[in-house]
């Protein structure tokens, strides 16, 4: 009979420490920093011991933190080749010494000896709790369930735990299954970059722990993130099976402001919701497979998304195909940024770009967007961003060219609007009285890069950079310097994140807060 009723999902710290010294300040911080249990990995002891192990898990118990003990053996990712007499050794002392949990690799308890030593320790201190581990670095598993149920018949009493590299955003799904259909705790995400969402979600889906790190450079794998992160951004404590997920599709996603923004709102209105990045790395093949993947689970609590480069137009053809209801903007535009998933995962696509980047530019006409009437506009890309603002500044009667690399692209989407198009050799021949950077160029991590070259900016110009990160790109540094006008990526983000947030709570959110959320945040990222 297993005592696993009502359990939590423990915000999990691993501590790789050499020493005794060394790992006292690591349990410390974990604690002030709201971890909820300890993995101590004694393999990554410089000098492994069943007595330093004991030390090991005083010293965390003392803080009142549940702890788990792990040698791992260097086949599945171990930090030294340790013989699995010393390994087995090290989990018999963690066990009498009053660990909660000991981690053992599933091909190594099978192997009768170690079983028959393990089971008998577990019956005499029937306090600690076995978990049986399978990892998988190079890529997913072929049938998690299987590996599930292995783990459970060869130890029907343990906590199953099932980790595997995700190659793609859509690796995840399976543990996302597994966590839901399971009747007994289990612990299953995926690693890398690919696979993060996995960890960040662990709570809403019901697993029995993930893993978090101190800080950005302590991290035990890869993809993992902070306790301070999930605690401050990512809602930790208030998240629940009800949760309702919302979040960032795009490539990248590591630089966008919608979780601190999002979940920030969602905190202050008392919205059960969370807003995730999603990485969808690839092209319209694997977006599509993606939202299938979301609206084959409408009972996983998806509720919708934000949509960035390269997707937007990838959204408009799938909600076309897929979906219940397409804006009539969105439709005009053609592309959207803006997904509702609603009864039965069916999808709603929308575009607040449109009012966000016209909004942002009247800002500083001191007028509105009908001043841009017959204004020479330069528009660099032709990508979803541009789309929305072509489509503003023609429906206004700018007098618009498009500026990109592919020239054919550009001609493509300036046939589409009835406009100019040029080839970004051109661009230093402008005669622009508003310069519009609608690429990625500048955008955080890339912040020396700029999409305008020298020569062109004037102080009759105003620059308009849709990059919202940094505050202040290179472009906008190089204008302001030239005396142009500039209005930051910001004015825009804020405006069409107000649409949004309505679009997807139903509710008008708070303006004031907003802005202060992005600028302060842009302001420390500077």
């Amino acid at each position: 009979m297993r005592l696993y009723v009502g359990f939590m999902t423990y915000l999990t710290v691993s501590i790789l420490a050499k020493d005794e010294i060394s790992f006292e300040p690591k349990v410390q911080a974990a604690k002030e920093q709201g971890a909820e249990a300890i993995e101590i990995r004694t393999d990554s002891l410089t000098s492994p011991s069943p007595e330093v192990t004991a030390k090991l898990v005083a010293m965390a118990k003392k803080k009142e933190l549940p702890v788990i003990v792990t040698c791992r053996d260097k086949a599945e990712g171990g930090v030294a080749e340790l013989g699995q007499s010393l390994r087995l050794s090290i989990l018999r002392e963690a066990i009498v010494a009053g660990a909660e949990f000991v981690d053992i690799e599933y091909e190594n308890f099978k192997h009768p000896d170690v079983q028959s030593v393990l089971r008998a320790m577990l019956e005499q201190y029937p306090s600690t709790q076995l978990i049986i581990s399978r990892h998988n670095f190079t890529g997913p598993f072929e049938d998690i369930k299987l590996i599930y149920e292995s783990i459970l018949a060869v130890y029907p009493e343990a906590i199953p735990k099932i980790v595997y590299k995700a190659r793609h955003i859509n690796d995840c799904f399976a543990a996302f299954d597994l966590l839901s259909e399971a009747d007994c705790p289990v612990i299953a995400f995926a690693m890398g970059l690919a696979g993060q969402v996995s960890r960040i979600l662990a709570k809403k889906f019901g697993a029995f722990l993930t893993f978090a790190s101190l800080d950005d450079e302590s991290a035990s794998a890869p993809g993992q993130i902070s306790v301070r992160q999930m605690k401050t951004i990512y809602r930790w404590d208030n998240l629940n099976a009800q949760t309702e997920i919302f979040g960032l599709i795009g490539n990248p996603v590591g630089h966008s402001l919608g979780p601190t923004l999002y979940n920030a709102c969602f905190d202050s209105n008392d919205v059960n919701a969370v807003y995730v990045p999603f990485l969808v790395e690839g092209e319209k093949l694997e977006f599509n497979a993606f939202l299938k993947n979301v609206s084959g689970r409408s009972h996983m609590g998806f509720g919708g998304f934000s949509v960035t480069i390269p997707h937007k137009t990838h959204a408009l053809d799938y909600a076309n195909q897929h979906g219940e209801y397409v804006d009539n903007l969105a439709e005009a535009i053609g592309a959207v940024n803006t997904l509702k998933v609603g009864f039965n995962g069916i999808l709603s696509a929308y575009n607040t770009d449109y009012a966000g980047a016209m909004d942002a530019l009247a800002s500083v006409m001191a007028g509105d967007r009908h001043d841009l009437h017959a204004m020479k506009v330069a528009v660099i890309g032709a990508g979803g961003a541009a789309r929305a603002v072509v489509a503003g500044l023609v429906d206004v009667g700018a007098r618009v060219t498009i500026y990109n690399r592919t020239v054919q692209k550009a001609r493509s989407l300036a046939k589409e609007f009835r406009c100019r198009a040029a080839g970004i050799d051109e661009l230093p021949q402008t005669d622009a009285q508003i310069t519009i950077n609608c690429t990625s160029l500048g955008m955080h991590p890339n912040v020396e890069t700029c999409p305008v070259p020298e020569g062109v900016l004037n102080a009759d110009m105003t620059v308009f950079d849709t990059v919202y990160n940094p505050l202040e790109t290179k472009l906008l540094k190089n204008a302001k310097a030239a005396g142009a006008t500039i209005v930051n990526g910001a004015e825009m983000y804020i405006r069409q994140a107000m649409a949004q947030y309505k679009i997807f709570i139903g509710d008008e959110p708070n303006e004031d807060q907003m802005r202060q959320i992005v600028c302060e945040k842009l302001q420390l990222n500077s």
